[in-house]
């Protein structure tokens, strides 16, 4: 029997959204390692750093967004089965 298309779905989303969070884990690990060394800078006193944290700050907050929206995907899906 071969699998239905809403079941091929759901499967690429959750694999989709496992990858997503693995990635936003290491997102999170990576701005904590930077705010760890950020203890020692005064803000605004290496342009570089500052720019790299901001920047870090930015591509988490959008990578969030984007994991949350995989997410929001797999639960819309796992109500349509259960609807079907």
């Amino acid at each position: 029997m071969k699998p239905s298309k809403m079941s091929d779905e759901a499967g690429s989303a959750r694999r989709k959204f496992r990858s997503h969070a693995l990635i936003e884990l290491a997102l999170i690990v990576a701005l904590g390692l930077y705010l760890l060394a950020a203890q020692e800078q005064v803000v605004g006193e290496n342009l570089v750093f500052t720019v790299t944290g901001a920047a870090l700050m930015a591509l988490l907050t959008y990578w969030t967004l984007n994991t949350l929206r995989d997410g929001l995907e797999v639960i819309a899906l796992r109500v349509r089965q259960a609807r079907h």
